[in-house]
C-alpha cells in the first residue's frame, strides 16, 4: 500500500540521509529483490545533474560506477522529464523515499531502485520533524550546546568565511561600478556606514555624489568637506541664524558650482532616532574623517594592526558640534567624538569586509588572513540574537565569534536549513 509522505519529506532530507548513509544496511536489497551493497555513496552534486556523482554500488555480483539520483516517489524520475535526458544516461541507482513504478532503460531494462522509508530510523525523522516545526528563536535552542567547543571552532570559522564570501562578491560588484577603484568603492561603503540603519542607503547615495577626487582636493579645509557632505545631503536649504550655518552654505554654493555636482532629491532622516545618531552629526565626524585621511583605504591596508585602524578612525567633530546635534540648534556642551562602539562596528562592517573582498580579487590569502585576525581582536557585538546564543550556552568572546552567529541565525536558523548546519547534523546522527 502506498502511502502520502510527510511533508516533511523532502528530496533535500533525502539527499542528506544518502550522504551520509543514514539507513539500515543490514542485507540491503532493491525494489527487485536484488542484493545491493553501497561501496561509495557518490559526491553531493549542487549543480545541474544527477544528486550524487561519482558513486559505486554492488548489485548482486556485479560492480555498477555512476551517479546517483534520488526522488521522493520513483514516478517523479518521469514528471522531472529525465528520461532522454543524457544528463541521467548513466544512473546505476535510483534511490527514493516510496517505490510506486518501476523506471525503464533505453534498453527495456528497470532501472534498479532502492526504497528507504523501511530503512530510516523513525526517530531521526521525529527528531527532524520537531525542528521543522520549532516557532521557538532557534529551533534546537533547548538541546544546544550540542558541540563540542572544537567542533564549535570549526563550524563559526566556517560560517564566517561563508559571510565575509557572500560580502566580498557584493562589494566586488560594487567595484565594478567604481570602475574598479578601490578607493571609491570604500569611500561609499563607509559613508554607508556612517547613516546606520535608517540612513544607510541615503549616505552611499550620496557619497556616490562626491567623487574621492573631489574630496581630495578639500582634504586640508575641514569646513570645506563638511560643506559639500551636508549641502549634497540637503541639510543647508534652511535660513539660519547662526553664523557657521552660513559659512557652511556659502561654501557649499560655491564648491557645488565648481564642481558641478547634484544634490540628492531627498534629506536623511532624522525621526525616531538619538541625537548622537543624527546624520547632521554623522557627517560632520564623517568629515573629520576624510580631513584626517582621504586616501583611507590605502591607510587601511598600509596598518600593522587593528590598533592602527582604531586610530584612524578615531576622530572628533570640530568645535562647533561641541555644542550642536543640528545646526543652528544649540545644545549642552559635549565633544562629539566617534565613540568605541561606533568604531568597532564600522571596522566589523566595512573595514574587514573591504579588506577580506580585496584578498578575494587580487587571489592574495595574506589579506583575507588579515581581515580575519581583526575580527579576533574585536569585542564580540551585543544584540538581542548574541544574547539569545549566550543564554543557551553558546557563548561568543570576539566579533569573530558574533559574526559567526549572527550568520548561523540568520541564514541557518531562520531558513531551517538544519540539514546543512553542523549542529543539526549532530542532533540527527545521534538519533
Amino acid at each position: 500500500m502506498l502511502f502520502n509522505p510527510s511533508p516533511m519529506i523532502t528530496e533535500r532530507l533525502l539527499q542528506f540521509i544518502w550522504q551520509f548513509q543514514y539507513f539500515s544496511k543490514k542485507q540491503l536489497q532493491t525494489v527487485n529483490n536484488e542484493s545491493l551493497q553501497v561501496i561509495y555513496p557518490g559526491q553531493y552534486n549542487t549543480n545541474q545533474g544527477p544528486d550524487f556523482s561519482e558513486a559505486k554500488i554492488r548489485i548482486d555480483a556485479t560492480i555498477l560506477v555512476g551517479n546517483i539520483e534520488l526522488h521522493v516517489y520513483s514516478s517523479h524520475w518521469q514528471q522531472h522529464a529525465h528520461t532522454g535526458d543524457a544528463n541521467y544516461s548513466n544512473v546505476v541507482l535510483h534511490v527514493v523515499w516510496q517505490h510506486d513504478k518501476g523506471i525503464a532503460l533505453p534498453n527495456g531494462a528497470e532501472l534498479p531502485t532502492l526504497e528507504l522509508q523501511p530503512l530510516v530510523p523513525v526517530i531521526m525523522l521525529q527528531q527532524y520533524e520537531a525542528l521543522m516545526n520549532a516557532k521557538s528563536f532557534i529551533a534546537c535552542g533547548n538541546q544546544l550546546p550540542v558541540l563540542s567547543g572544537l567542533g564549535w571552532m570549526a563550524w563559526k570559522e566556517r560560517l564566517l568565511i561563508e559571510r565575509l564570501s557572500r560580502r566580498a562578491e557584493t562589494i566586488i560588484n560594487l567595484l565594478g561600478k567604481s570602475n574598479g577603484h578601490w578607493e571609491e568603492t570604500f569611500w561609499w561603503l563607509l559613508a554607508r556606514n556612517f547613516g546606520i540603519t535608517v540612513n544607510a542607503h541615503c549616505f552611499e547615495e550620496l557619497a556616490k555624489t562626491i567623487p574621492v577626487n573631489v574630496l581630495a582636493k578639500h582634504k586640508n579645509q575641514l569646513i570645506q568637506l563638511e560643506a559639500l557632505l551636508l549641502g549634497q545631503a540637503l541639510l543647508l536649504e534652511a535660513e539660519f541664524e547662526e553664523e557657521y550655518p552660513r559659512l557652511l552654505q556659502r561654501e557649499y554654493q560655491f564648491l557645488k558650482k565648481m564642481h558641478k555636482l547634484a544634490p540628492l532629491n531627498k534629506a536623511p532622516m532624522f525621526l525616531r532616532m538619538r541625537p548622537a545618531n543624527f546624520p547632521t552629526l554623522r557627517l560632520a565626524q564623517l568629515a573629520a574623517l576624510i580631513y584626517q585621511a582621504v586616501h583611507l583605504f590605502s591607510k587601511v591596508k598600509e596598518a600593522a594592526d587593528i590598533t592602527t585602524v582604531k586610530e584612524l578612525l578615531d576622530v572628533t567633530a570640530n568645535d562647533y558640534w561641541h555644542y550642536h546635534y543640528k545646526l543652528d540648534e544649540a545644545s549642552d556642551y559635549k565633544p562629539k567624538k566617534l565613540g568605541g562602539q561606533m568604531v568597532t562596528n564600522i571596522i566589523i562592517n566595512t573595514v574587514v569586509p573591504v579588506l577580506f573582498a580585496y584578498g578575494v580579487y587580487s587571489r592574495e590569502q595574506h589579506w583575507k588572513d588579515k581581515a580575519v585576525n581583526w575580527l579576533m581582536h574585536l569585542p564580540p557585538e551585543q544584540n538581542k540574537i548574541t544574547a539569545a546564543w549566550k543564554e543557551r550556552a553558546v557563548l561568543h568572546q570576539n566579533a569573530f565569534d558574533s559574526q559567526a552567529l549572527l550568520e548561523l541565525k540568520k541564514n541557518y536558523c531562520d531558513e531551517k536549513r538544519c540539514l546543512d548546519c553542523a549542529v543539526g547534523n549532530k542532533l540527527l546522527r545521534a538519533s
